[in-house]
Parts: structure tokens; C-alpha cells; sequence
């Protein structure tokens, strides 16, 4: 006789869902890692800033050494002279084959096989200050030999460009990051505190952001940068640059978040604080804030990108920074003549890490976005 079924015997149940005590910040997570191109972005930004962190590591050329002006990026291959595979990568650069073009008699160009240059990784190249302050001649990769390689050719005046792009990440997404977040520190203490009193200050300061808003900016930022003199130090050149963008950058957020404290200040349990006699600091840290939080943060996810393609616009015409520091707007300036583009189309490999950093940002922030606000 079979005995009943006891609640021990039951099978277990798998919960598919979270746990109840999951937080605001596990339910965003949960979400976020669903959007594929959200986690694409979230892996780029990680490697941009760990790159631009340590970009004398990775660069694998001193970004100040000239070598050969407009030298053709070099080609690597996992072969070695004699055309047999290897693990270890030669490059190999292109120059004159010593062949002529049978219908123009024009020289031919292709790859240079006798006597490549080796290369690998954790190899000795120029010296730096590791985080800033730690002497090493270590680089992520680069020649073994010590020979030039040029893997995105070289400049007008033969310096590196890869390395120089990876050293110039370093001023361009600090410009965005700074700028970011004066303009998110401004914008949402304006928006919070004109939407939460209200009245006669509210439409005071509106009107100050509709006039900002309806300034034009492009004008004010040739005209403000021009004021420095030429003479002046690159690093008060670069702080007045920044001050200026954030300047002009905060009006928008701030009415975003005025907008959001609108609805949020009509709330039951803000009225309810507001009844039992909290303090406005009180209501506005603990109950408009964190509400208002999750918007600012996909604002600075989204607005990152504008500003960088903002300081590469402005780099490009010479307003943004001044040698002897590097960004990508700065080198930008060499594809200012259409001969130059289309005798060197390689000088315009800066594009490439402007277009990525773009992406990668608008791609986190359009994953957040649907994270924190899924309806």
C-alpha cells in the first residue's frame, strides 16, 4: 500500500524571480544586463577609462618622438619572413616595392618583407610615470627590438598617431567628465530648488534658463576662448575651456529635474512630510532626490557624448586646447585641407575614437534608460 505524500516529498519549488529583499539598485541591474547593447556600451566605457587611466602603458610609441611625416600605418600579420605562420605577430612596413605600374610607370607600394619588425606584449619603450608617479619603461605591447612601428601611421610631423590618440583620451574624457559634472552639480540643484519653492523665484529663475537656453552657444565659445591670451598656460587655457562649457551646459538638466520636482512635490507621502513638520532639506535629500535621481543619471550617461564631440568640434578649430597637451580635437586640426585627407587618409583615425566613444556612452545610456524606467 503506498504510503501519502508527505510535504518533505514535495518537489522544490525554483523561485524565477528575484527575492524579496532585492534593492532599487539589484532590480536596475537585473534589467540593465538584459539589454545586450547596454552591457556592449558598459564593457567599452570600462575599457575607455581604464585605457585613458594608464594611457602611457598602452601607448606603445612616445607621442612626442617624430619619426617619418605621413609614414602609411603599418601591417601586421601572424607570419614571419619566409611566410610561415607564428604566434608572434611581425609588422611589416609598407613602402617601395621597387616595382613600376606597367601603364602609369608609377612606383608600387606593398609590404616590406625583408627584415620585419617582432613584437609582443610587456616590452620596453619610452619612460613614464606610472600613475603618475611610478618610474617604468613597460608597455602593454610594442616592438621587441625597440624599432618604430606605426600601426595608424604617423602625422605631419611623424609623431605616432595610435599612441597619440591613446594619450589624447586622457584630456578629452577628462574635459567630459569635469564638464559633466559641474553642469549635473548646477543643473540639479537650480531644478530642484526652483521646482520645489515655487512662485516668484521659480519664474525668476526660469526665465534666467530660457535665456541661456536661447543664447547662442557657438559664437560665445570662440568669443570667450579667444580672451585668453596665447601666451597663457595650457592648464588655465583648459580650466577656462571647462568653466565655459559648464557654463552653458547646466540649463537644460535643470529643467529636466525642475519638471520631475513638479510632479514629485505633489505627491501623497511628500504632503505627508511636509504635514508632520520636516525640514525642507529633509524632503528634498530624502524624498525629491532619490527619485529624481535615476534621471540625472541616464542625463549624464547621454550627455557625456555631446560634450565630446562638442570639444572635438571646438579642438578642430583651435579653441579648445593648445600644445603641448594632446586630445583628439587637437588632432583633428591636421585634416583641416581636403589634400591632406586625400593623400593621408589615415590622419583621420582620430574620427574612429570619437565615433567609439559616442557609442559606447549612448549605448549605456539608452540601457540604463530602459533600466531605471522600463514603462
Amino acid at each position: 500500500m503506498p504510503t501519502p505524500a508527505t510535504e518533505a516529498d514535495a518537489p522544490p519549488v525554483h523561485v524565477r524571480f528575484g527575492n524579496g529583499s532585492e534593492g532599487y539598485a539589484s532590480l536596475v541591474w537585473r534589467r540593465f544586463r538584459r539589454s545586450p547593447m547596454g552591457m556592449v556600451g558598459l564593457v567599452l566605457v570600462v575599457l575607455m577609462l581604464v585605457v585613458s587611466v594608464f594611457a602611457d602603458f598602452f601607448a606603445p610609441m612616445d607621442p612626442k618622438a617624430a619619426h617619418l611625416p605621413f609614414a602609411p600605418p603599418d601591417v601586421i600579420a601572424f607570419e614571419d619572413p619566409q611566410g610561415k605562420f607564428s604566434l608572434i605577430p611581425y609588422v611589416y612596413p609598407i613602402g617601395d616595392t621597387g616595382e613600376f605600374d606597367p601603364v602609369t610607370f608609377q612606383p608600387l607600394t606593398g609590404l616590406i618583407r625583408d627584415n620585419p619588425t617582432p613584437t609582443g606584449f610587456f616590452v620596453e619603450g619610452f619612460e613614464y610615470k606610472f600613475v603618475w608617479f611610478i618610474p617604468s619603461n613597460i608597455h602593454f605591447f610594442g616592438s621587441v627590438d625597440g624599432r618604430p612601428i606605426h600601426l595608424l601611421g604617423t602625422d605631419k610631423f611623424g609623431r605616432d598617431i595610435l599612441s597619440r590618440g591613446i594619450i589624447g583620451s586622457r584630456i578629452s574624457l577628462m574635459i567630459a567628465l569635469a564638464v559633466v559634472t559641474l553642469t549635473t552639480l548646477v543643473g540639479t540643484l537650480v531644478g530642484i530648488t526652483s521646482g520645489y519653492i515655487g512662485g516668484r523665484l521659480d519664474a525668476w529663475v526660469q526665465r534666467f534658463v530660457d535665456f541661456v537656453l536661447a543664447f547662442p552657444q557657438l559664437p560665445l565659445y570662440l568669443a570667450l576662448t579667444s580672451l585668453i591670451p596665447v601666451t597663457a598656460p595650457s592648464n588655465v587655457f583648459l580650466s577656462f575651456v571647462i568653466f565655459v562649457m559648464a557654463v552653458l551646459g547646466w540649463a537644460q538638466l535643470s529643467r529636466e529635474v525642475r519638471s520631475k520636482t513638479l510632479s514629485l512635490a505633489r505627491i501623497d507621502y511628500v504632503r505627508a512630510a511636509i504635514a508632520v513638520g520636516a525640514t525642507d532639506g529633509r524632503i528634498i535629500t530624502r524624498h525629491i532626490l532619490p527619485n529624481v535621481l535615476s534621471h540625472i543619471i541616464v542625463a549624464v550617461s547621454l550627455a557625456i557624448p555631446s560634450v565630446v564631440l562638442l570639444e572635438s568640434f571646438l579642438g578642430f578649430l583651435g579653441f579648445a586646447v593648445k600644445p603641448p597637451l594632446i586630445s583628439w580635437g587637437l588632432m583633428l586640426q591636421d585634416t583641416g585641407t581636403f589634400s591632406v585627407i586625400g593623400s593621408y587618409p589615415w590622419i583621420l583615425s582620430p574620427v574612429v575614437f570619437v565615433l567609439i566613444t559616442v557609442f559606447a556612452f549612448n549605448a549605456l545610456g539608452d540601457g540604463l534608460r530602459d533600466a531605471v524606467d522600463p514603462y
